[in-house]
Formats: structure tokens, sequence, C-alpha cells
């Protein structure tokens, strides 16, 4: 990894985590953009080589000439951060970013509340906290998810029949809503044999039952030629399987925010997703898409049908759902509003 000089460095994005994971994949794809308009440096383990980087044994030599901004995204970023101010008497201002929508314990608490700013990627999120927080939705990069320019041609790349096609990626476990998607499938696409669903993503070990649960459930339903599991793709070629979709469904029961209903509608795809996370921020009803109660499997087959249905609504609520995201959810808007906070914190009178 790059180093950074520690006296270019203002801002440091740790990641104290060295499993992958959606803070992990968070500092990966925002840093580069900021480091573009500010000394950003990240540090910790799993991140990617490219990355501008300060190794962890050095900010306890961190100069101090000036303040620098330390925007933790979990607990024990918070806890090192409060360790480097106090116990090596680094210049730091201390920044948090709560993505989490349930009641904090007393320690989590504790730590926001020693925290100079917090940040929230939601307004739902910002509800949970004791204490004022800017909100900041994530954005994504709307040069990768795009959308394509010969589905057809793309569809026979993937393997794919050029015919309707609804998908929902991730990870295969009840949190996610997986048996939700697939039920209201089987309820869905008993009646429209020319639609095919696509379930792709991992199921850990501990949810592998789960998901031969519902394969069997779906070959139960003779429609095992219509509802297809595949197996996770690299981060790289997602892109290319939101593309090739004409909906896409986030059915998920609890989210703390959740990028997928932005990746796909970058890619100018329609998003039925439940009212949890960030969902009902990003998809528009009745415009991008529609909205339903988690767990409500009556409401969510019934919400895709018309999409399902009618070809031009599904390419009208797309093309609008490409709009949302370019006109407000771009990873450079994320960016520049993080950056807005470091120089309010970096401000000698703040």
């Amino acid at each position: 990894m790059p180093q950074i000089p520690l006296a270019q460095i203002e801002v440091i994005a740790p990641n104290l985590k060295r499993r992958l994971s959606g803070v992990t994949a968070t500092v990966a794809r925002l840093v580069p953009v900021q480091a573009q308009r500010i000394g950003i440096a990240a540090t910790g383990p799993g991140l990617p080589a490219d990355l501008p980087h300060v190794a962890l044994w050095r900010l306890p030599f961190l100069p101090r000439d000036r303040w620098r901004v330390w925007h933790a995204r979990r607990n024990v970023e918070m806890l090192l951060g409060l360790v480097l101010r106090r116990v090596f008497r680094r210049r730091l201002r201390l920044l948090f970013t709560s993505a989490s929508q349930r009641r904090h314990s007393g320690y989590t608490k504790w730590l926001i509340s020693r925290m100079d700013a917090v940040v929230a990627t939601s307004r739902k999120t910002a509800a949970y906290l004791d204490r004022p927080a800017t909100v900041i939705l994530h954005g994504i990069d709307i040069e990768t998810f795009s959308p394509p320019e010969n589905r057809a041609a793309l569809r026979a790349g993937l393997g794919l029949p050029d015919t309707t096609l609804v998908g929902c990626y991730g990870r295969i476990r009840a949190q996610k809503g997986t048996d939700a998607f697939v039920e209201a499938m089987i309820a869905a696409l008993a009646s429209r044999p020319d639609v095919i669903a696509l379930v792709m993503g991992r199921a850990t070990e501990a949810h592998g039952d789960f998901l031969a649960g519902l394969k069997a459930r779906v070959a139960e339903a003779g429609l095992a030629g219509q509802i297809l599991f595949l197996p996770e793709v690299t981060v790289d070629q997602m892109a290319d399987w939101y593309r090739a979709l004409d909906l896409y469904v986030a059915p998920q029961r609890w989210e703390g925010f959740g990028l997928t209903p932005l990746e796909a509608m970058a890619c100018a795809v329609p998003v039925v997703a439940t009212r949890v996370g960030a969902f009902e921020e990003l998809v528009v009803e009745g415009e991008t898409g529609a909205l339903v109660a988690p767990g409500d499997v009556p409401a969510l087959a019934a919400a895709v049908a018309p999409y399902l249905d009618d070809p031009v609504l599904a390419a009208t609520a797309g093309a609008a759902a490409r709009a949302r995201v370019t006109q407000g959810f771009r990873i450079e808007d994320e960016a520049e509003a993080l950056i807005r906070v470091y120089r309010g914190l970096l401000d000698p009178e703040a």
C-alpha cells in the first residue's frame, strides 16, 4: 500500500477488521475519491493494496503540529481514537459514522458521547442516536454501475435467457429476507412461465440448511427451472448482473443501510424493497419502484407483478431510478458531504 507521509495526513479512516464487511467496503470505495480533495489515509488490515495508507504502528507518532480527523465507524475504532488522543496526546478530532438501526448499548453510547461529531447514514439511523448527527446517505460509482448498452447481448454473455428477469442478490439468510423473495416468486411465477428469478449470493455454513430448505421449497413448487440459485460473484462483476435485470427486489427484514437498491437503480433497474434500512429514502414509491412491509410475502408478490407484466412501466421506472441516483446518490456526493464535515472539524474555531 502507498504510505502517506504523516505531515500530509489531514484525515485517518481506520478499518480494524480483517474480514470483508460493509464498513471495509465503504472505506475502500470512499477513500480514493476523498483523496482527490483532502489528505486522507486509511489504516488497518484487509484493505485494497492501492489505497492511501498509514501503518497502525505509526499513529502514536503523528506530528502534533495541527488537528487531524479520526473517522471511526466501529466501537473499536472509536476506542482507539480516544486512546490516541488521551494516552498518546495526539491532536485528533473524533468523528463517528453510525449505520445501526437499533438501540445502542451503554458502552457504545459512552463512546459516541465522547466523539466531537457524529454522522448517520440515514434519517432512521439518526433517530436511534442520543445526540444530533449529520445525515449523509451513501453514494455509489455511477460509472461502474450504469445502464447496459445491449441487454440481450449482455444476458447471452452471462448465460442468461433473454426474457423477463427479476433478481435478489446478497447474503442468503433470513435477515436478508431471501425466503420472503423465494415465496413471493413462487406465488408470482406460477402464472408467468416466461419470467426467471435469480437468487445470487453466498450462504455461510451457519445458513447452509436455510439455503437447502429454499431449494427444496422451489423444487416442491415445480419451479426449479424458473427460480435459479446462482453462486456469488466477485464485486467487479456485480454491475453486469444488475444490468441484466428487469426488476430488482430487496426483501430484507433488517438492514443498516443497504447499497443493493442503489446499485440496481444506477443500472436503470426499478426496485421493490422493504421499509427497512435507508430504502424508504432511496426508492420513490410509484416512481422508481415500490415499498412493502418486511416479511409480507403477499404484498411483495403483489408489488412485483406490475413490473413483470408491463415492460413499459419497468423501463420508465428504471429510467427514473437512474436519474434519482445521478442527482444525489453518487459516490462523489457522499465524499464531498463528508469532506465538509472534516473541514468543519479542522477549522481552528471548531
